[in-house]
């Protein structure tokens, strides 16, 4: 099914009607008491018998002895296109069983209420020029494991794909899975514009968005439509876990409670991962319960659709990709709702070293899509974001992100808090650059003409260098901060570092982090102002 998307059809920042609770002194015959049975939560498909020492089974490594010329080729050409090893991919079955549930007790045994229902889901995998045995498992993993009365559809939508094996024959293909349907975007606009239009063709009560290369453990589709029964206006995203690019090893969840990560983000306005702190974690009385998230990877996750609309969907000027799970999460909380990642919930998701897809536009497009964010949703903050990337600070200068005018109505129309709010109520264990630092730029040495570098690829522990200066940032960027520390921040928190007894000077993670937290004395530089040597 091909789709033009002329003009949306959402009403952007629409009235929010929460569904009202059913009594529980009054029998509603649509409503029963007690809890789903087994059999009401069988999957829309069974899973057929499994070969158990076939290539990959039960989320096992692949494993290949001796390889001919003519497959050391085939997998080569596989990792040059994929960025994954789709020769281990293409061995193992299309159905390929996780196995036995490994998930804690907690999650194994949990059950679900009757009342009110689990709500219907609409699940949507955008790809482009994606393997055919990484979209068709994700597919069939979602039908061997979502319950048949919860599971509407599954929409394929197709970002202007060129490969042969996504055009006809996937649309023939999919013909016996009968609640599967291909849309296709005719030409490249990246993820945001496909999922938009997958959204707006779903007919759950739920969306459901699943990247094009992941596998869905037993029981992930419940607890994240449960949650979103209790707490309409939360985000849920399932625990994610490795599918390794090497071998497709499924990591498969424990039976022992375990700390848990949750989402964050840099003052690049990059994703990250980072352990919840202890105080979160002391809040959950059990596995079950949600982990409240600042920010989220957002290639995996369940929405209402209603919410959807009402939260403003995505920024539909970003183009291709990137930044749009920021944004997200930014306007999220910053709106009334909340982001939260179900342990319950497991998903596995091949994590490649890096993308095998072109920018039709080239990267800065991502860089333009940051400015958009930080413009609506960040304040004074935003220029935090601008000293760090000056790529963006010229989009910014210039205006050239695009029209924002429909993005500040939601935010206000919607009423939503300011940036100061996010970071003291949701994120206060986030360290902030000073507003306006002391100084920042480059050390440079004016007779040498070099400037203190940390290096390539020095996340802590490793000595600095002097580098020719290029004038560019990076990785000879610093800020002299109201505390008298040398942070290299364009990322990690690095602080320029003087151990004593050692001459050459380090860059390690600063102590100071935020609430808590104090500055190490091997990480204060006081600074005397002398001719011609600046900062």
């Amino acid at each position: 099914l091909s789709v033009r998307r002329e003009q949306s059809f959402y009403q952007i920042g629409a009235p929010l009607h929460l569904p009202s609770e059913h009594g529980t002194n009054s029998f509603d015959p649509r409503c029963p008491p007690g809890f789903y049975s087994i059999d009401e939560l069988q999957p829309h498909l069974e899973r057929p018998l499994q070969d158990p020492e076939g290539p990959g089974a039960y989320g096992r490594p692949f494993v290949m002895g001796r390889m001919t010329p003519a497959e050391i080729r085939e997998k080569q050409d596989g990792l040059t296109k994929n960025c994954f090893n789709q020769f281990a991919s293409d061995r193992i079955s299309l159905h390929r069983s996780l196995g036995n549930d490994t998930r804690h007790p907690d999650c194994a045994g949990q059950r679900f209420r009757r009342c009110p229902p689990l709500p219907t889901t609409s699940v949507i995998i955008v790809f482009h020029n994606e393997a055919w045995s990484t979209l068709l498992r994700t597919v069939y993993s979602v039908l061997h494991t979502a319950p048949a009365s919860l599971l509407t559809e599954i929409l394929l939508v197709d970002d202007a794909s060129t490969d042969d094996h996504l055009k006809s024959r996937l649309d023939e293909y999919v013909l016996q899975l009968k609640i599967v349907r291909v849309l296709r975007q005719r030409e490249r606009k990246g993820l945001i514009t496909a999922r938009l239009l997958g959204a707006q063709m779903a007919q759950g009560e739920i969306l459901t968005f699943l990247d094009a290369h992941c596998e869905c453990f037993n029981g992930w589709l419940e607890p994240l439509l449960a949650r979103i029964v209790e707490k309409p206006t939360a985000v849920v995203s399932p625990d994610i876990v490795i599918i390794d690019q090497n071998n497709m090893k499924f990591a498969k969840p424990l039976a022992t409670a375990r700390a848990r990560n949750r989402g964050n983000f840099d003052w690049s306005l990059v994703f990250g991962w980072e352990q919840i702190p202890e105080e979160d974690q002391k809040r959950r009385k059990n596995e079950t319960y949600p982990v409240r998230t600042p920010t989220f990877a957002g290639g995996l996750f369940s929405i209402s659709k209603t919410y959807f609309e009402h939260i403003g969907t995505y920024d539909d000027k970003m183009l291709i990709w990137g930044g749009e799970n920021v944004e997200m999460s930014f306007r999220v909380w910053q709106c009334g709702g909340q982001l939260e990642i179900i342990p319950c919930s497991v998903v596995g998701h091949i994590f490649r070293s890096k993308s095998p897809h072109t920018f039709p536009k080239g990267r800065s497009v991502i860089a333009r899509n940051q400015v958009r964010l930080a413009e609506v949703w960040m304040e004074d903050y935003k220029q935090i974001f601008y000293r760090r990337n000056k790529k963006a600070a010229t989009i910014a200068k210039e205006n050239t992100y695009g029209d924002i005018s429909e993005r500040l109505k939601l935010k206000e129309r919607l009423s939503c808090k300011n940036f100061t709010w996010y970071l003291h109520n949701v994120y206060p264990e986030a360290y902030v650059p000073d507003l306006t630092p002391v100084m920042f730029g480059a050390l440079r040495n004016s007779g040498s003409k070099t400037c203190l570098d940390v290096g390539e690829k020095n996340k802590g522990g490793k000595p600095v260098i002097l580098y020719t200066c290029h004038n560019m940032g990076g990785n000879q960027y610093f800020e002299y901060t109201s505390h008298q520390e040398l942070r290299h921040n364009i990322g990690k928190q690095l602080c320029l570092h003087a151990t004593p007894g050692v001459v050459l000077v380090s860059i390690k993670l600063c102590r100071l982090k935020g609430k808590g937290t104090t500055v190490a004395p091997e990480q204060v530089w006081h600074f005397t102002p002398v001719c011609n040597m600046t900062l």
